[in-house]
């Protein structure tokens, strides 16, 4: 079955402000956005507010509580793709029931803990928010027995009554409190309890509160021991044993004759109770429905009603008893609620309608992306693809990690989502990496290494671009000019290093010399970074007493014009120092070049003006390299020639 989706309509809204322009909307992952039409109102002027009030917003992805939801489902979504997919999918039936039955468990966590919470403060949110995962865990539930165990005629019954009794947990608490009374037997709730239990069918528990009632009434003992015995020989199906289904029905319809005949007797008309039970127990609907309240919900009624006139019903014929108990016991002025269709698309092995539904009903997609994609892994859903390309399992999954997205610690989650959606995850993910805010560095490193895993290289020059930028712009040059290696962007390397450059010329020494000590390869990125990382290497050897080594380096930068031309004084100030050694450190040779840079640099014709005090600067700096470096020169020929001879 295939559904042709058409985009929602633009929805006008009566304009804000003094234009009086309609506004339109539309609802994205986790925000509104709101926008200006051209259409303008129709009558009357009224005097417009200039605020947009949001009526809505996903309040699930805010609560703590319901993050722990999202962060343990996601850990067992990630264990459910990692089942092999050769295996054949009967064979791995057990696993799936493993699953589903380990997110109902984070499920019903998480509902405890908003119970506590709505008990402790009295807000109505936690309450709300119970009673959405209520309907969430019962809706799963049910799903687990009709759709992924699949249970079989007279397994089926039994797994509804656990279904049953799971949500209808109430009469264990009535149960206790009536025991623990000084007098059972007279506490105002003691037959509602007993009657409560032969509902759900739990005979030996409704016998052990009936036997206080038996030890009191000797006139009518044998009366307490007949129903005690209906109680005790009601036949429940084995589904390990070894009795046929043909064997169960034989003795179960043998039981619900014997009842039918102590009905007819008038066996129990000296009790009312009692006879309300017996009649209960040969499935009258009549008296079943006398019992709304402790019934309380037709669903309740129809696995009741099974119990004792079908016990061995077959899934194929359960949509018929579904429709039928909800009609009767909802009556024909009632209308049902979004939960009840909800649940009777499931009696009705209506999957893509449950889907569709709970996704109208409910405020968020966790819970059809999930149900979905085990869903899917459990080979049901193979035949529902929509028109735009995705299959129904990826298109819910990426609504929901979309929505993850606009959260500032769950995106992490998200990724993990878009990478097990193998048609558009990838696109998915690209669009809402450029989205994130990068806040702060490590949230930077950790975009960054998401991207890196999943060669998503335009992404990652992307991210260092946009680093390498704002760090730029907050003075922190040691940063941006990491950030930028990284992005390999060769142009903003060269303006970095510029900056560095200047702001040594400023300073007198460099900032962030752990990075520019360990460039490594990194410096062939740009020339410029190469002249920063060579002369900081410089630096470091003068500093090291490396006289020698840090003389060639600096002659080298010179010579092979990778020093930019504007600070060649800057390079020959600092080897004044070297030429000034006791020892000669320049040969003949490394002399006359550092000689010809300087003549070069000096017959230079495209100086920028300078002032007067700058002037004789310069020329303070000229007269003092000239003069070191013709002493250097007359050092290293005596040197050189006695050397030679």
């Amino acid at each position: 079955m295939e559904e042709v989706d058409v985009e929602p309509s633009t929805t006008l809204i009566p304009g804000a402000g003094f234009h009086q322009n309609h506004l339109g909307f539309e609802w994205g992952p986790g925000d509104l956005l709101v926008y200006e039409t051209n259409y303008k109102r129709q009558g009357p002027k009224s005097a417009g507010s200039p605020f947009v009030h949001i009526v809505r917003k996903d309040e699930d992805i805010c609560s703590p509580i319901l993050r722990k939801l999202f962060n343990e489902s996601h850990h067992i979504f990630v264990g459910l793709q990692k089942i092999k997919q050769d295996v054949p999918s009967k064979n791995k039936k057990t696993q799936f029931v493993s699953i589903s039955k380990n997110y109902r468990s984070v499920i019903r966590a998480c509902m405890e803990e908003l119970q506590q919470n709505a008990v402790a403060t009295q807000d109505p949110q936690y309450g709300d928010q119970v009673s959405i995962l209520l309907a969430i865990e019962l809706i799963w539930n049910l799903c687990e027995v009709l759709f992924i165990d699949a249970a079989p005629a007279g397994s089926l019954l039994l797994h509804l009554l656990d279904w049953v009794r799971l949500h209808k947990s109430d009469v264990d608490a009535r149960a206790r409190e009536v025991l623990q009374s000084d007098s059972p037997t007279r506490h105002q709730s003691y037959w509602e309890v007993v009657i409560s239990l032969v509902l759900q069918g739990r005979m030996d528990e409704a016998r052990q509160v009936l036997s206080k009632q038996a030890s009191l009434r000797s006139d009518s003992s044998s009366v307490f021991k007949r129903m005690d015995t209906l109680l005790h020989t009601m036949p429940i199906f084995n589904p390990t044993g070894t009795q046929t289904l043909t064997e169960f029905d034989v003795k179960w319809r043998h039981w619900h004759e014997e009842c039918d005949r102590c009905l007819q007797d008038n066996t129990f008309a000296s009790n009312r109770h009692l006879e309300t039970i017996c009649k209960i127990m040969v499935g009258d609907e009549d008296a079943l429905l006398e019992q709304k309240e402790l019934l309380s919900t037709w669903y309740h009624f129809l696995v009741t009603r099974l119990l004792y006139s079908h016990p061995i019903i077959k899934p194929p014929d359960l949509h018929y008893y579904a429709q039928s108990s909800m009609n009767m016991f909802l009556g024909p002025r009632a209308s049902p609620e979004p939960l009840d269709i909800i649940l009777l698309s499931a009696f009705e092995f209506d999957l893509h309608q449950v889907i569709k539904d709970c996704s109208i009903a409910l405020n968020n997609w966790w819970f059809v992306a999930h149900l979905t994609d085990l869903l899917d892994h459990c080979k049901l859903l193979q035949s529902h693809n929509l028109h735009f390309g995705s299959n129904l399992r990826e298109f819910l999954v990426l609504e929901y990690a979309s929505g993850l997205f606009t959260h500032q610690s769950l995106w992490q989650l998200a990724v993990d989502y878009f990478d097990h959606c193998p048609e558009f995850g990838r696109v998915y993910l690209e669009l809402q990496i450029e989205r994130i805010p990068m806040d702060t560095e490590r949230k930077a490193i950790k975009v960054l290494r998401i991207c890196k895993d999943r060669q998503m290289s335009e992404q990652v020059r992307s991210i260092c671009k946009i680093m390498a930028k704002r760090a730029l712009r907050n003075n922190r040059l040691g940063s941006a000019l990491s950030w930028s290696i990284r992005a390999k962007d060769a142009a903003f390397a060269t303006l970095i290093s510029e900056r560095f450059l200047q702001d040594y010329s400023n300073k007198g020494s460099f900032t962030d010399l752990d990075l520019l000590d360990n460039l490594g390869p990194a410096m062939l990125l740009s020339d410029r970074l190469t002249f920063l990382g060579k002369y900081r290497e410089f630096h470091r050897l003068y500093g090291e007493k490396q006289f020698s080594d840090a003389a060639k380096l600096l002659l080298s930068l010179m010579t092979a014009k990778i020093a930019p031309r504007s600070l060649w004084m800057t390079l020959l100030t600092d080897a004044l120092p070297l030429l000034e050694q006791k020892e000669v450190i320049f040969s003949v040779a490394q002399t006359y070049e550092l000689m010809s840079c300087l003549e070069e640099l000096t017959s230079g014709t495209n100086e920028p003006k300078q002032t007067a005090q700058e002037d004789d600067m310069e020329s303070t700096k000229m007269e003092l390299l000239q003069l070191a470096l013709a002493r250097n020169l007359a050092m290293a020929i005596v040197k050189e020639g006695t050397i030679e001879t």
